[in-house]
């Protein structure tokens, strides 16, 4: 009977493991699922690996929640019309009372804006007439910040029309809730003055509600700096990297020397049992095999371009409930161990269930526990402290994950993330040439999801940012370089090499620096979204096709041929005495 990991798209080959590795899973396994357990909860692992494909065919780029900005690379520029395009804040007093603030983007032209509150003025608003303002406005504007609804005529014209007529300023009313980038007419030098905003269709939607009710409405245009680093960002960071190095560590971390006393002490009996185990954990884990990484990304691809294609609330609620169904695994998986390492006699009560049959009294408890948390964090999502929930889930899950998918070599490292490094530079850069809009972005922004986000993504909200917002990682970006960085800890450790001589602290510190220049893209790139795997992937497995630390290094001490093949002749060899 087919096994559910085998019906997954990907291709799996499962492979044999030397005896070191395979008594570190046999203990780590027991451990985390309090074995003996029954058949059902063994196979909730396995659903943690599918669910970990489905991530994997996930946004892995890095971006920025609440920068809704769309760019036009081929939109003209000029001297005159080469503004820095910035964030504004439209601050509202109805009847002299100070009401809301709604948030704006500049144009590519036109006045600039005061940094701080109190070095702007206040004007009263007024809706242009006509409201598209492509024509002389008949009413008055003189000392007033117009408003204008967008379309009709190109952008230069409304501001032209509006500064002639004395306004103070421009606020462009977008027909959507993007803030749409404005630029000049073609070969046209600009002279406007004033500064020109565009807000979005709801943010419109709230002044116009105002003035409706004959109430007077002044706004106040003012476009704070942004903090060049936020501690936002050094937390990410910390958290991926915490992953990477926890899923590594993991089974050393749980399996305690006493546990593997114990394994030793076996008697002949006992050790027939914990052989029973000890197969069993090895089934839960499965190696990538290098044919998968082909098949990733036809799969990837297509995955993403129905999520683009038909992005809705509905589409959103099925992923959370995936993400809520493969966090409670993997928070079970993680909780379990932890207390089995501190009390390891806490799972020896049993209980007997119908259709469960014999489980842990400790598994039962700590399964509702994951439960009501996973449920708990689904209906506050929306609440700004929602991101504990969401990360903690996501990093459970990821550490689960990268305990059952492994990767056996080098050469199907190599061969997974150029694939995924391709992958994930064409849906950010190159998919509007297709789609005119990066597809990879238009799916982590949410659009058309009806307020709805994707939950793979690691978030931290901007603590000292006058907009707010969060920074993010995609799981991606952590499970696709962690497979290697465990892989280099597992080779350290069967090859008895130490910290300094081994591959693992080296490929975690290539990690690192792969995220800093992430993150100094994003900055140089004003916040556009940026494909993390672009420098993950140079800074941990080499520069583009190229080794720079596995395989330089590698080759450095004569290794190279190992580590590319490590794995396939013990494999071979247990596969013809089974044979036999």
């Amino acid at each position: 009977m087919a096994k559910p990991v085998d019906r997954v798209c990907l291709c799996w080959q499962r492979r044999g493991r030397e005896k070191i590795d395979r008594q570190a899973i046999a203990v780590a396994m027991s451990v985390a699922m309090a074995s003996p357990q029954p058949l059902l909860l063994r196979h909730l692992a396995k659903v943690a690996i599918t669910f970990g494909i489905f991530l994997l065919l996930s946004p892995v780029s890095i971006t920025s929640a609440d920068d809704d900005i769309s760019h036009h690379g081929s939109a003209p520029k000029s001297p005159s019309c080469d503004n820095t395009l910035r964030l504004v804040k439209v601050k509202i007093w109805v009847d002299g009372a100070e009401s809301s603030v709604l948030g704006g983007l500049t144009a590519r032209f036109g006045g600039s804006l005061p940094t701080e509150a109190k070095d702007g003025a206040r004007f009263p608003a007024v809706f242009t007439n006509p409201s598209n303002c492509c024509s002389n406005s008949s009413s008055k504007l003189s000392g007033f910040i117009a408003l204008s609804i967008r379309g009709d005529c190109d952008f230069m014209t409304k501001a032209e029309f509006a500064e002639s007529g004395g306004a103070a300023g421009l606020l462009v009313i977008n027909d959507g809730e993007e803030l749409l980038e404005m630029s000049c007419r073609e070969d046209h030098v600009s002279n406007i003055t004033i500064p020109i905003v565009m807000i979005s269709k709801s943010g419109g939607g709230a002044i116009e509600k105002f003035m409706t009710s004959s109430k007077k409405v002044e706004l106040l245009l003012y476009s704070p700096n942004r903090p060049i680093v936020d501690f936002s960002v050094v937390f990410l960071w910390l958290m991926a990297v915490g992953t990477i190095v926890c899923a590594s560590l993991w089974s050393e971390f749980t399996g305690s020397k006493k546990n593997d006393e114990r394994y030793n002490e076996l008697s002949p009996k006992e050790s027939s049992n914990a052989g029973t185990v000890q197969d069993d954990a090895e089934d839960e884990v499965v190696d990538i095999s290098a044919k998968s990484a082909i098949v990733f990304v036809i799969s990837a691809s297509t995955f993403l371009v129905l999520l683009y294609l038909f992005m809705s609330s509905w589409f959103v609620w099925l992923l959370i409930v995936l993400f809520c169904i493969g966090g409670i695994e993997g928070m079970h998986s993680c909780i379990v161990a932890l207390i089995l390492r501190k009390w390891r006699n806490s799972g020896d009560k049993k209980v007997n269930l119908p259709l469960l049959g014999e489980i842990s009294v400790l598994s039962i408890v700590v399964l509702l526990f994951c439960l009501v948390f996973s449920i708990v964090w689904a209906a506050k999502r929306k609440e700004s402290y929602s991101w504990v929930g969401q990360d903690i889930l996501g990093v459970c899950l990821m550490i689960t994950i990268l305990q059952l998918a492994r990767l056996p070599n080098i050469k199907v490292a190599t061969v997974l993330l150029c694939c995924a490094f391709i992958y994930d530079i064409f849906w950010v850069f190159l998919s509007p040439l297709i789609f005119h809009d990066s597809v990879m972005i238009a799916v982590a922004r949410g659009d058309n999801s009806g307020g709805e986000s994707i939950p793979m993504l690691l978030r931290v909200p901007r603590t000292f940012d006058p907009w707010g917002g969060y920074d993010m990682i995609g799981f991606g970006d952590i499970l696709f370089p962690g497979l290697l960085v465990s892989f280099a800890f597992r080779y350290d450790k069967a090859n008895k090499k130490g910290v300094l001589n081994g591959y693992f602290l080296w490929l975690t510190i290539g990690y690192g620096f792969g995220l800093f220049f992430t993150y100094l893209g994003l900055y140089l790139m004003d916040g556009h979204g940026q494909p993390a795997l672009l420098y993950l992937v140079p800074c941990t497995l080499g520069n583009y096709l190229y080794f720079r630390f596995a395989v330089i290094l590698g080759a450095a001490r004569r290794e190279l041929k190992h580590l590319w093949n490590y794995g396939e002749e013990s494999s071979q060899s247990k596969e013809n005495a089974a044979e036999a």
